[in-house]
């Protein structure tokens, strides 16, 4: 890894984050703003319950019936265990691009940068996700908003076409944001998160209110297939949504007090969307109108929203969504510009120089935002080829984040058998308050274990080629192997740079980036 010995850029802050921050050999660039709401929404918006829960609704119950809501759990636990390994190297490794980083100072530095390039390549995915997620609400809120014309349910050829205009639109304005100020940034997600939590908390209580089912309903399938396979597909939901509570660490160098503050935020933001997000699962099913006339499977929450609580209601709500989509979106798009300028100042990417440049009046990596942008917004336009690109760019970005956090994982579990997980050399082991850090003590060999077996068991139940899953219609095989090609061309791409850089770069500097 290349270092940046500290200048007077980082003597000129001497205050302990910025000190901290200089041994690990870098200096303080991005504006450190952040206090422990704004790191707890960070993490928080890029989960986004409402965004993810609605967009994928639909999906789960059509594979699992109701039954899919024990998925819900499952996950929750599962993705709590690797949260709690990520909370221990925030604390001790509060550094921006925090899954290259954890995996690099872990293994080797050409395995860190297969899982930084991997979780990048993975958060550009997401961000074309969360984007094409305006077409299950807008249209829903006014026709108007169906700019194509034709059947807005973006499982239709219309409503795939549509759903890539709105979310091309919607990453033009993200991108803007996150080229201003990153206090800026930072109070459109304080203020999205909190519209959110709200809106979320009305919604559940008005569901819950317009109940038309009995919970047992929860332990029909009903979906597509056998009742194991039908629920496997249908944990994607859950898969999809409780993703990104790493984001926390992401802007650990934005952040005051980061050791105290990053672990707390990356446990209490999955753990608060994790029940809002189940309860609004359970709502959704028990006030639904119908749990057979097909429209649960194809429309959602949205109709259970406006048909249980009137156009009104349930449109006021569902613009609540909406803004839920765009924070989601905009703080997505800032952990994967974060990841790409931490890779990028180790110079170890194409144009790192460029990358790497934080403008010293906003704060900002405006290079590495526009990046993502750009990459998230050609994603969105695949949309165009085809309804079943929706769900491919969906699943294909929750199976690299997951195999990303099993690269971070992995060689955590073989630190910890090979003698326990060291603080970092020039660092106390007290936290900004003097409290030791945040540690898992002698659960952390069971715990670091399970949360391994999961990420890799959960990735390969989400790169299967399930033709019935990613090509429903028939006709496009690339669909049906959209993930798994995916992941090879990434991992291939990324490999050819590294072979061609190698002919350029003295096999020193090489190992060490």
């Amino acid at each position: 890894m290349t270092a940046t010995a500290p200048t007077d850029a980082t003597t000129a802050h001497p205050d302990a984050d910025s000190q901290e921050l200089a041994g690990f050999g870098y200096r303080q660039e991005l504006h450190r703003s952040m206090g422990r709401y704004a790191s707890f929404a960070a993490g928080f918006s890029f989960i986004s319950v409402l965004t993810t829960v609605f967009q994928f609704f639909a999906f789960g119950y059509s594979f699992g019936g109701a039954a899919f809501f024990w998925t819900w759990p499952a996950v929750l636990l599962g993705q709590l265990l690797v949260a709690a390994c990520f909370a221990e190297l925030a604390a001790r490794y509060p550094i921006s691009g925090a899954i290259y980083q954890w995996s690099t100072r872990l293994s080797t530095p050409a395995f860190g940068w297969f899982a930084g390039w991997i979780m990048v390549i993975g958060q550009v995915v997401v961000v074309a996700a969360a984007a094409l997620a305006l077409q299950v609400v807008l249209p829903a809120i006014w026709s108007g908003f169906q700019i194509a014309g034709g059947d807005p349910s973006p499982v239709t050829s219309t409503g795939a076409a549509n759903a890539a205009l709105l979310g091309v639109v919607l990453l033009v304005l993200t991108t803007i944001v996150n080229m201003l100020d990153n206090r800026i940034m930072s109070a459109i997600n304080r203020i999205g998160v909190t519209a959110e939590i709200i809106g979320a908390a009305l919604i559940i209580v008005l569901l819950f209110t317009h109940v038309e089912h009995g919970p047992g309903i929860t332990f029909h399938t009903g979906g597509q297939g056998g009742a194991i396979g039908a629920l496997l597909v249908g944990s994607f939901s859950a898969a999809y949504v409780l993703i990104g509570f790493d984001s926390a660490g992401e802007l650990s160098e934005e952040t005051h007090a980061p050791r105290r503050t990053a672990p707390r935020t990356i446990l209490t933001a999955l753990a608060a969307a994790g029940v809002l997000g189940g309860l609004l699962l359970l709502a959704g099913l028990l006030a639904a109108p119908s749990l057979t006339d097909g429209r649960l499977a194809t429309e959602g929450l949205s109709y259970v929203l406006t048909s249980s609580l009137g156009d009104g209601v349930g449109k006021a709500l569902l613009a609540d969504v909406t803004v839920a989509i765009a924070v989601a979106t905009l703080a997505i798009q800032t952990a994967g510009s974060r990841m790409l300028f931490s890779m990028a100042r180790d110079g170890v990417l194409p144009f790192s120089a460029r990358l790497a440049k934080v403008s010293p009046r906003t704060g900002m990596p405006s290079a590495t935002a526009l990046v993502v942008g750009v990459g998230a917004a050609a994603l969105c336009l695949l949309n165009l080829l085809s309804p079943d690109a929706f769900l491919a760019i969906g699943t294909t970005c929750i199976a690299m984040l997951y195999l990303a956090y099993a690269m971070v994982t992995g060689p955590l579990l073989l630190r910890r058998l090979r003698g326990g997980l060291p603080t970092p050399e020039g660092l106390p082991a007290t936290d900004e308050s003097g409290r030791p850090l945040f540690s898992l003590g002698r659960w952390g060999i069971p715990v670091n274990a399970l949360a391994l077996a999961y990420g890799l068991v959960m990735t390969v139940n989400l790169a299967w080629p399930r033709a019935a899953v990613y090509d429903p219609a028939g006709g496009h095989w690339y669909f049906q192997w959209f993930t798994v090609l995916f992941l090879l061309v990434t991992v291939g791409a990324g490999a050819l740079y590294r072979a061609v850089r190698a002919q350029r770069v003295p096999s020193a500097e090489l190992s060490a980036g």
